[in-house]
């Protein structure tokens, strides 16, 4: 039997082959977000075979059994409606918000690749999205300014092995060893109904969204086999300090420091997410006023310079990052970022961490103030902890946070053996003629 409950206006609906409908009302009439958490990313993959759940979230749209190669965007898009998809450590992530008339649409698109996908999977489109994927990766890691400071990080954040020691690009080597056989089995183990959240936001009562699910996705079974996830489990700090240097033609020297915290979830998450927010984020941040504005250090780039990779199953990190200018070299620039870091443990005052609070609610407010917004925090929030309640309530943990769980968590974690340092210097002009 199907089951079904309701916190609030949610409306949680679990379909007899495991998947997980949520539904709320859209704060704009007329439209309806529907969004799609898979729970398979790139810690679902193995040594030798990195890059595969991204590259799935580019091979979802070229076609299943009754949809050819682009007619899912080409359907979306010519009713004027917004679809695209993600991949990140911990899941795959598929949207679109269209017209309410055409819902059902929509769920037929989206039943339809789930079901039948591996039918319309041959080499040739193996090979070309292997290829998309490859210049992707050109384009936003290996031929852009700083593109690869992400992967040095997390290989440097955790050990040789561990399902968060990679990027979710992957390596060209493993994406040109990709085969057939294993990327339909890889769509096998990972996507089924149940393991998905499948969430509605509309204006449509939520017992008629839970029988057009049903009607759409009902018939589909559960995964015969669920493939597992690598264990993640890590504790401790990093066991640094650890520091990697690349000269490379970069236009200045830039400093991305990180330290371990505890997984998303955890109290400590939210208390280093006041303290990311109290270092670097906004101009009235620490960071921003002194380096930036006092010093004349860092350049000015009007966005966070301090913020949290939040990883779920396990710790993530606090990064902290910036770009000198001209005439300041990364050794100065460095040290100064250190030292506000350092302080920290001296101390925060009471309107810091207004402002900090301030500045946490009005991102997580933005981030659900449109109907695929909130679609998108109900499905992480039901994947991720099962209480998609959490998008409502989750500002009053930092409420509950004072500037003394602050210090006493920057004694602790903002320590040189939690740290990682990678630093990028430019290359001199005599390496570059040479180059």
């Amino acid at each position: 039997m199907a089951t079904n409950g309701a916190v609030g206006q949610i409306g949680q609906f679990t379909l007899d082959n495991g998947l997980r409908l949520v539904t709320a009302p859209a704060a704009t009439g007329q439209v309806a977000a529907v969004n799609l958490w898979y729970g398979v990313g790139s810690r679902h993959e193995v040594p030798g075979r990195t890059g595969f759940a991204h590259l799935f979230e580019h091979l979802m749209f070229q076609g299943s059994g009754n949809v050819s190669k682009g007619a899912h965007f080409d359907a979306v898009e010519r009713l004027g409606g917004d679809i695209n998809a993600s991949t990140s450590t911990d899941r795959t992530n598929y949207y679109e918000t269209v017209p309410e008339h055409a819902l059902d649409l929509a769920l037929w698109l989206e039943a339809d690749r789930l079901a039948t996908l591996r039918e319309g999977m041959t080499q040739e489109v193996l090979d070309n999205q292997r290829d998309v994927v490859k210049n992707e990766r050109r384009q936003r890691y290996d031929n852009v300014p700083y593109g690869t400071a992400f992967e040095r990080i997390l290989r440097l954040g955790y050990p040789e092995g561990h399902p968060y020691h990679h990027s979710t690009i992957g390596s060209m080597a493993d994406l040109d060893a990709a085969d057939l056989d294993y990327v339909l089995s890889f769509h096998e183990r990972h996507y089924g109904p149940d393991n998905l959240v499948l969430t509605v936001v509309s204006d449509l009562d939520p017992g008629d969204v839970h029988e057009r699910v049903k009607r759409y996705f009902g018939g589909i079974p559960a995964r015969e086999v669920a493939a597992e996830a690598p264990d993640a489990a890590l504790e401790g700090p990093i066991g640094g300090p650890f520091r990697e240097t690349v000269t490379e033609p970069v236009p200045a020297p830039a400093v991305f420091l990180g330290y371990r915290v505890a997984p998303y979830g955890d109290r400590e998450f939210d208390v280093m997410s006041l303290t990311s927010a109290i270092l670097g984020q906004g101009q009235g941040s620490r960071l921003y006023r002194r380096l930036v504005v006092e010093r004349g250090l860092a350049n000015d780039d009007g966005g966070a310079s301090a913020d949290l990779l939040p990883f779920r199953y396990t710790p993530s990190l606090m990064l902290v990052s910036m770009i000198a200018r001209e005439g300041v070299s990364g050794d100065e620039l460095e040290a100064a970022i250190l030292e506000e870091v350092a302080a920290l443990a001296d101390g925060v005052t009471e309107e810091e961490l207004e402002r900090a609070r301030a500045v946490l609610e009005r991102d997580h407010l933005q981030s659900v103030s449109t109907p695929g917004g909130l679609a998108d925090s109900l499905g992480s929030h039901t994947q991720l902890f099962d209480d998609p309640g959490l998008v409502y309530t989750w500002p009053q943990r930092w409420a509950e946070i004072s500037t003394d769980d602050i210090v006493a968590a920057a004694k602790r974690i903002l320590t040189a053996e939690n740290r990682l340092a990678v630093r990028f210097e430019p290359e001199s002009q005599s390496e570059t003629a040479e180059a």
